[in-house]
């Protein structure tokens, strides 16, 4: 049997080419497109610390999106009509006419806010919002751990912040150290679990009433002054220029804010011979603390001591 002289050719896979035609070809990369800013009208600008807006203080710790300044304290609320307040009126009265650069701690204005006083059982605390709940708890509870006492104001004194931006007119606490005392200890714990700092190892409680610009307190244009053996001069009233922060702020140029070089020790002296004995009477600086205060930004929370 004559066999067939076939040729075999080779064709490429068919199948292949099919697939490869019915495949688009690849789109170029498509380019990001920016997005407008968002109107002025809707963005909510962050804080400006501009001392000039603040009668000169400054911000001592920057503002953090997220965080909130907290502080726990006994708050004592005065009646206009009351034997403290009139006390405190008439000693704010004589420390203004000896340092008039004195600015009261309180507002009177309008009258039907009532005057409180603060007795600090913390430091200024920083929170981020997940640590909020767990301060609040744990004061909730040192509340119910501790029963009320009585406190009484003993002296006046000078006491200036760690910072150094501020000094205060001060009324020191005599009865009642102890009890407060222990309250500030039961803190620490929350307040070393947030990773801050704790209440002074040797607190002298006390409620501020006035405070001042010192004049050698950090970012203002310069020191004390020294006179010419090298001594610092007298603690007379000077000035400080402080421009704003914030080039865009109302008040524009250089401001200046009247500051002391230090509380003149014979204006305390004079005032705790004048009001000392009313200050101390149980009549008259003598109250009950029933409640502590934990402020977290805006919000402020009171618990009563219910211990036993």
């Amino acid at each position: 049997m004559k066999r067939s002289n076939l040729t075999l050719v080779s064709y490429s896979s068919s199948d292949e080419e099919d697939i490869a035609q019915e495949m688009p070809p690849k789109a170029p990369p498509m380019k990001k497109r920016k997005l407008p800013p968002l109107s002025s009208s809707i963005v909510t600008p962050g804080p400006v610390d501009n001392p000039a807006l603040h009668q000169g203080r400054i911000r001592t710790t920057p503002h953090v999106d997220g965080q909130f300044a907290a502080h726990v304290y006994v708050s004592l609320p005065l009646g206009r009509h009351s034997l403290l307040y009139k006390v405190v009126q008439a000693i704010l009265c004589d420390a203004k006419e000896a340092i008039p650069t004195l600015h009261e701690i309180w507002t009177t204005e309008p009258v039907s806010q009532r005057p409180e006083l603060h007795i600090s059982l913390s430091r200024p605390i920083f929170l981020r919002a997940h640590q909020r709940e767990d301060l609040k708890r744990a004061v909730k509870n040192i509340a119910k751990a501790h029963k009320a006492f009585i406190v009484s104001f003993a002296i006046l004194s000078e006491l200036i912040n760690d910072e150094k931006t501020r000094t205060f007119l001060t009324m020191e606490v005599g009865a009642g150290h102890h009890e407060l005392r222990s309250l500030a200890n039961s803190l620490a714990p929350a307040i070393e679990a947030v990773r801050q700092q704790a209440y002074y190892v040797k607190p002298r409680f006390h409620a501020s009433i006035a405070w001042a610009l010192p004049n050698n307190r950090p970012g203002t244009s310069g020191p004390l002054p020294v006179a010419s053996d090298g001594t610092y001069g007298p603690c007379a009233t000077e000035g400080i220029r402080v421009p704003p922060s914030n080039p865009n702020s109302p008040i524009t140029g250089t401001d200046v804010f009247p500051t002391i070089a230090c509380f003149p020790p014979e204006v305390i002296t004079t005032l705790n011979e004048r009001y000392g004995s009313e200050l101390s009477s149980p009549k008259v600086g003598a109250f009950t603390v029933e409640s502590i205060t934990l402020k977290i930004g805006k919000d402020m929370i009171s618990w009563n001591l219910t211990g036993m």
